[in-house]
């Protein structure tokens, strides 16, 4: 069946219509060239892709965060000599022109545990609600032999028929003074 649809002449038109560069680099690098504008391609990235995200599994991202201007390429022109005459205020735009955040602001605790834990007990109190309404108007009366009476009548039984008497209930009971074994 395979063979026939090789050779068959339908196959081989939809192998013509295929583009020709199709094979020639990744579909990745050539849709985030689009995605990214004129921003600066800096790196290896995150598995390759030309793609920006704060990680810190990958602390140094493929692309920076934002596109130059002006007053970013004058501040790189001046990061290109001695560090010492850059500002504190400068070498922050240096910085936030490349990153989003910090490794610290990063690692920073959101509070995103709390919608989890809220979600998580409103699933639960829907859960026992579900429980005491199926309890009242789902099933019905327990069965009679779930009375205290039945129950010790049922255990007589198994005794008087000594049912599995090596390993079960009635091997703890002592069948000559009528009472259970200590």
């Amino acid at each position: 069946m395979a063979l026939r649809l090789i050779n068959s002449a339908v196959f081989r038109q939809l192998v013509n219509q295929l583009p020709r560069n199709a094979q020639v680099g990744s579909v990745a690098s050539v849709h985030t060239l689009d995605k990214i504008g004129k921003r600066e391609i800096v790196g290896y990235g995150w598995n390759g892709t030309a793609c920006y995200a704060d990680r810190v599994d990958y602390p140094l991202p493929a692309i920076r965060f934002r596109e130059a201007n002006n007053e970013i390429n004058a501040l790189r022109a001046k990061e290109q000599g001695d560090w010492k005459k850059l500002s504190p205020q400068e070498i922050k735009a240096l910085y936030r022109a490349s990153f989003c955040q910090t490794i610290a602001e990063v690692q920073a605790p959101t509070g995103e545990w709390k919608m989890h834990l809220g979600v998580g007990l409103i699933f639960t109190a829907a859960a026992i609600w579900i429980a005491v309404l199926m309890n009242l108007f789902v099933y019905d009366e327990l069965p009679i032999t779930f009375d205290e009476e039945h129950q010790k009548a049922q255990l007589k039984r198994i005794i008087d028929l000594e049912i599995n008497p090596v390993t079960g209930l009635t091997s703890k009971w002592d069948y000559e003074n009528n009472k259970w074994k200590n």
